[in-house]
């Protein structure tokens, strides 16, 4: 069985019927603005309580919590690279959807809900970031056969159609 990947604009904090919601993370594991403001809100003190004993973490790791108030059963925090800063950034951004995924699988989930990392204040050029999101997903769910579905949440519309249409363009040259 293929898994399904989708691309919709919504709230990442709000995808009850997927098992792992992603987490645009800082090195620190902290609440802050964006995704893991809206995560953490969400989940409630508990997260930056269990968050505190994983960090820090490096560009590229992903590492898992509980998802407490959230509607899902785990949170996988993942520290994208800072466009202009870390690099090398395409393999940084590669290795967080890579492991990510790969987490997923090992902990047995079927579903999983990402973000487009590093494209908020992280600065990532958005069309080159859903490139090697979408690109690294399809390269790494071969090896990941418990995960059935993929979803991309983009917080606005233009950006869930640039997902989309990228997504649509790699799967005509597969």
């Amino acid at each position: 069985m293929t898994a399904k990947v989708e691309c919709l604009q919504g709230d990442i904090a709000n995808q009850p019927d997927i098992d792992a919601v992603v987490n645009a993370a800082n090195a620190l594991l902290r609440p802050g603005g964006g995704v893991a403001g809206a995560l953490h809100r969400a989940a409630g003190p508990e997260l930056d309580r269990a968050c505190r004993t994983l960090a820090p973490i490096q560009p590229g790791e992903a590492v898992i919590t509980e998802a407490f108030n959230l509607p899902n059963r785990h949170v996988i925090h993942c520290l994208g690279p800072v466009h202009g800063r870390d690099t090398p950034e395409a393999k940084l951004l590669a290795d967080c959807y890579r492991n990510a995924l790969e987490l997923a699988e090992r902990q047995g989930l079927a579903s999983i809900a990402f973000p487009a990392l590093s494209a908020g204040a992280f600065g990532y050029p958005l069309a080159e970031a859903a490139r090697v999101a979408l690109t690294t997903v399809q390269e790494t769910l071969p090896r990941c056969p418990g995960i059935e579905r993929v979803r991309f949440v983009l917080f606005d519309a233009g950006s869930a159609k640039l997902f989309q249409d990228t997504l649509d363009s790699l799967d005509q040259t597969l």
